[in-house]
């Protein structure tokens, strides 16, 4: 079994790596396990010092790393780049704040002194998706190690460059051998390395079937687990809304990074007052988007990350629409080589259909037409995902009254929802549970300890 580097824009094979047996995975293990000792006892400024030779390395490198996640996964030169400088930054975060997050946490009781302290737990397995090939794996890493813990990834089987490329990054940054490892293994090995008593919790990004399976294995083995799945996150236009201001973001949410983002606007609803008009605007944008080669600086449409994720998203497609949803614009995969598909709008998106009820991941934007925001509200909600959402309305207190009400991990009022090392990120419902980012990620793979004396 083997590991295949392809590209998207060209379907050409890369490189070929062999996936490792169990002789290649003990001694990885064995590494991390015992570099989780010595890094856990390394001076917490010491540990922050590490984190900034991070991301000098990071930096160092952003044009060679970009150009290995354009060619591996297709992304457009300049978003991956975008990508390792949100790496790096999130690298300078943690390290600037890391003594902030990790202090002891006094606590008033009938004891002459107690607090809470915050410890490593050892080793945190992260089996990581490719649609954001370093900022997926950086986001978990850099807190988690920051923290005093070792981390191993498991990285998706399509961007093996990336997953090699990071552990490098790590090495030339001079951090201890072992306290980041890649192993190069399939789906089929996860549940053995979760079972392995050295791997003490594990982060998940990923589909919600790959999140159940890696949810039980961990339950079975009493490990402590985050996950991030789905989203079909609610674009939420209100009558009121500022609708240039509005569609630019519309255009930049659904279709940055090909439309492959868990965060990506996917089901646009829009009182049915200005829909008209708001899908006017929106057709007249994303006609705008160009497809073509991802390293080419003028192209602002990517292609699909594989073949076969194309196809999946055109079968979505075509059964939404034998249900009555209306073609707007594109909808048909683009003839020639690549995982290339259109920019495109459905309009008329209803209950029944895939694009109402499924992640759409690929360049494809659901419009569904409501008569009110409690209409609104209500379509939003009755979504199984709950991962981000975004409100855009002219009035701020209407907007933020909206979101307390919006089941998601996080809503945004009058911007694009993203990432952002500030701020906890994660899900609900069958996006997943735990959090990343912010002081709350990197509590997530720490012993909360309670200290009593008398």
């Amino acid at each position: 079994m083997a590991y295949e580097s392809i590209n998207p824009a060209d379907g050409k094979t890369l490189k070929i790596f062999e996936v490792w047996d169990d002789r290649q995975i003990e001694p990885a293990l064995e590494q991390a396990a015992d570099a989780a000792l010595q890094w856990s006892e390394t001076p917490l400024s010491e540990r922050c010092d590490g984190i900034r030779r991070v991301a000098k390395v990071l930096r160092s490198r952003t044009e060679d790393l970009a150009r290995i996640m354009t060619l591996e996964m297709g992304k457009l030169i300049k978003e991956s780049c975008a990508e390792v400088e949100k790496c790096a930054w999130a690298c300078d975060y943690y390290a600037g704040h890391a003594a902030q997050f990790l202090a002891d946490e006094p606590i008033a009781t009938d004891a002459a002194n107690s607090y809470v302290a915050y410890q490593p737990l050892g080793t945190v397995l992260a089996v990581m998706p490719w649609n954001f090939p370093l900022w997926q794996v950086f986001r978990f890493a850099v807190p988690a190690l920051t923290g005093g813990n070792t981390g191993v990834l498991k990285h998706a089987s399509n961007v093996p460059q990336c997953a090699l490329a990071i552990e490098q990054v790590f090495r030339d940054a001079h951090l201890p051998e072992g306290v980041f490892r890649t192993l190069m293994i399939s789906a089929k090995q996860v549940s053995k390395v979760i079972a392995d008593p050295r791997i003490h919790a594990v982060t998940l990004t990923g589909s919600e079937s790959a999140g159940k399976k890696v949810a039980a294995c961990a339950g079975e083995n009493l490990k402590k687990t985050v996950l991030e799945l789905g989203g079909s996150d609610a674009f939420i236009v209100l009558e009121d809304a500022n609708l240039e201001e509005t569609v630019n973001n519309a255009v930049a949410s659904r279709f940055l990074n090909a439309g492959q983002s868990c965060i990506a606007a996917k089901r646009f609803i829009v009182i049915d007052r200005i829909a008209d008009e708001f899908v006017k605007q929106f057709k007249d944008r994303v006609e705008k988007l160009t497809m073509g080669d991802p390293l080419d600086e003028t192209t602002t449409l990517a292609p699909m990350a594989r073949i076969d994720l194309r196809d999946e998203l055109h079968q979505q497609v075509m059964a939404s629409i034998k249900h009555g949803a209306v073609v707007v614009t594109g909808c048909e995969p683009h003839a020639g080589p690549g995982a290339f598909y259109p920019a495109s709008i459905m309009d008329h998106v209803k209950d029944g259909m895939p694009a109402y009820h499924e992640e759409l991941f690929g360049p494809v934007a659901s419009v569904i037409r409501v008569r009110d925001e409690h209409d609104a509200l209500r379509i939003a909600n009755g979504s199984r995902f709950g991962l981000g959402g975004s409100i855009w309305t002219t009035d701020i207190k209407r907007g933020e009254a909206l979101a307390r009400r919006v089941q998601a991990g996080a809503v945004f009022i009058n911007g694009m929802v993203k990432s952002d090392p500030r701020l906890p990120f994660g899900g609900v419902k069958a996006s997943g549970y735990g959090r990343e980012l912010s002081y709350h990620g990197l509590h997530e793979f720490l012993n909360v300890k309670t200290i009593w004396i008398k």
